[in-house]
């Protein structure tokens, strides 16, 4: 089943999934080879009471067809740093309900697995899996909750359609982790 509607907004089953989609969409419509991209997600309903201006600007209008968050994208990520150097700088003020983040990679699939070279530093590894013939570039979406809701969107260039979008909570574990850290006091 197609998880857009031909319509409009995509169809999904919780707010959280419908923002980790509207987000795959927008990086989508920039194409591929983009930077992470880092999202504060916000109760759209309380936004429009406390920033009604910025609400205005983002078109969120009142009459109850906007999603419950709204994802508001955040400045460019620090050339060079390390993503889990720079998630371990972030600390979110109380009005953020949540945040997402979207960043590209190369993977290999499970078969794959038995022929890694042991033995390479990260760099190497990096450089044996981009002239891998099975490997797969995927834009992977995380988005988290403050109270540790999580869900993933996983798009292959191969594949580059909104009905070919994999979501599920624990696709991405270790990046979902990262971005739940962000909200510990």
């Amino acid at each position: 089943m197609p998880n857009v509607s031909p319509s409009g907004p995509p169809m999904a089953a919780s707010p959280l999934t419908r923002a980790v989609l509207e987000i795959d969409e927008y990086v989508a419509s920039l194409g591929w080879d983009q930077p992470a991209r880092l999202f504060a997600l916000v109760d759209t309903a309380r936004l429009r009471v406390q920033e009604p201006g910025l609400a205005d600007r983002l078109g969120l209008s009142d009459d109850g067809a906007a999603a419950p968050l709204t994802p508001i994208e955040q400045e460019e990520l620090p050339a060079g740093a390390a993503l889990d150097e720079f998630l371990g700088t972030i600390a979110w003020p109380d009005s953020v309900a949540g945040c997402a983040l979207t960043v590209e990679r190369l993977m290999l699939p499970p078969s794959a697995e038995a022929s890694v070279p042991q033995d390479l530093s990260e760099k190497q590894l990096a450089a044996w899996v981009a002239k891998h013939p099975e490997r797969q570039e995927v834009r992977m979406t995380v988005a988290v909750l403050r109270d540790g809701a999580r869900e993933s969107a996983l798009r292959l260039r191969e594949k580059d359609s909104a009905t070919d979008v994999l979501t599920g909570s624990d696709l991405v574990p270790g990046l979902a982790e990262a971005l739940t850290s962000t909200f510990a006091e």
